[in-house]
């Protein structure tokens, strides 16, 4: 069977943390509602309501997360980073003769706009999946391996009987996410094209 890696987005892939900040402001001028966005921001993995439940009544949480939504590609896109070695763990899959995909729990259409930003070229993005959800996704393209960075990507992992890859750029520090249940635990994605050929090379049970 071909290899399949899926990848998270925020803090796996990219650093959305200046562009997030920055629509969350816009978000809490255009409403009059108090946002604290530093604190939002250390917070990114689940999906956007999660939070957006800490600064607006319930009642309003679905039409403020179809504002923010509508307002990310003006705030969000450009200040947002290439993580290092993203490109390089895109390319490494290619490389070995594999698919990359990107399953998120971003919003597909501004996932895609980020990585087209930043010229990150998977071969399929999914969005709107979050923890357990993305087991659909991962499991549809034949996903052996899942790298990301939050316990929701474990999650996802375990669900797909994927391989759980983490990096140590979101929340969780290294010690954490093996605490978590990761089976790899890297620094960051500059480690993964190495690990990815040892991986290749390893006998199968």
């Amino acid at each position: 069977m071909a290899l399949t890696v899926g990848f998270d987005l925020d803090m796996t892939l990219i650093d959305s943390r200046p562009g997030i900040h920055a629509c969350y402001t816009a978000l809490a001028e255009r409403t009059g509602t108090h946002i604290d966005a530093d604190l939002a921001i250390t917070r990114l993995g689940p999906p956007l309501e999660e939070e957006l439940v800490n600064w607006f009544p319930t009642e309003q949480v679905a039409a403020m997360a179809e504002l923010y939504r509508a307002m990310y590609p003006a705030h969000a896109i450009t200040g947002t980073l290439a993580l290092p070695g993203a490109h390089e763990a895109i390319a490494a899959v290619g490389q070995a003769g594999g698919r990359s995909i990107v399953v998120t729990a971003k919003y597909e259409p501004n996932a895609k706009l980020h990585l087209e930003h930043l010229g990150i070229q998977p071969d399929a993005v999914i969005g709107n999946l979050w923890a357990e959800q993305k087991a659909a996704a991962l499991r549809e393209h034949d996903a052996s391996v899942y790298v990301g960075d939050h316990q929701g990507d474990i999650r996802a992992a375990r669900a797909a009987d994927a391989l759980s890859v983490t990096v140590a750029t979101g929340p969780f520090d290294a010690d954490q996410l093996g605490e978590l249940g990761a089976d790899v635990v890297l620094a960051d994605l500059t480690a993964f094209p190495d690990w990815l050929a040892g991986y290749r090379e390893a006998p199968r049970a």
